[in-house]
């Protein structure tokens, strides 16, 4: 009988402590880029993800401002917002800076004054600076102009055509 009781204590800690591994799993926020992977249109904030983890899979287009009020950040949001298709296309990942008091880190290492919208390419380069907004065809011509972009379209046309 103690033998029963003993195994039905062990099995008892066992269960619960699968059931309360699965709860924290669960609860437990997905990785910046599987979250981007599954919504391409998804906009972070300057400390949710490291841009060094976005080196050879994403181009971050981080939008800085002094507020979220600024007339220039609403329109380069809308913008952004209007062409989601075109941005995915190009593995781009949508980072918002809009709170200088935060003293984010991607703020410290860029270095805006205002308003400031900064591509930078899959390699880590910064790849554009601009103190304006600019439309999402600008963004994608600017993007398909670069060497990495060309090297993927190739590479596109190549697989496709097999």
């Amino acid at each position: 009988m103690k033998a029963s009781l003993w195994s039905l204590a062990v099995l008892g800690v066992v269960v619960f402590g699968a059931i309360k591994s699965h709860a924290q799993e669960a609860s437990a926020p997905p990785d910046p880029l599987s979250l981007w992977e599954t919504d391409r249109s998804h906009v972070f904030g300057p400390d949710e993800l490291d841009l060094r983890e976005l080196v050879w899979a994403a181009r971050p287009l981080i939008v800085f401002a002094d507020s979220p009020n600024d007339p220039q950040f609403h329109q380069q949001m809308q913008m952004l917002r209007d062409r989601p298709d075109d941005l995915a296309e190009r593995d781009v990942v949508i980072i918002v800076d809009a709170d200088p008091s935060a003293d984010s880190e991607l703020r410290r290492q860029m270095r805006p004054r205002g308003f400031m919208l900064m591509l930078i390419d899959k390699d880590g380069r910064v790849a554009l600076r601009k103190p304006s907004p600019w439309d999402v065809r600008e963004l994608s011509r600017s993007i398909d102009k670069t060497p990495l972009r060309q090297q993927e379209i190739r590479e596109r046309r190549d697989s496709a055509s097999e």
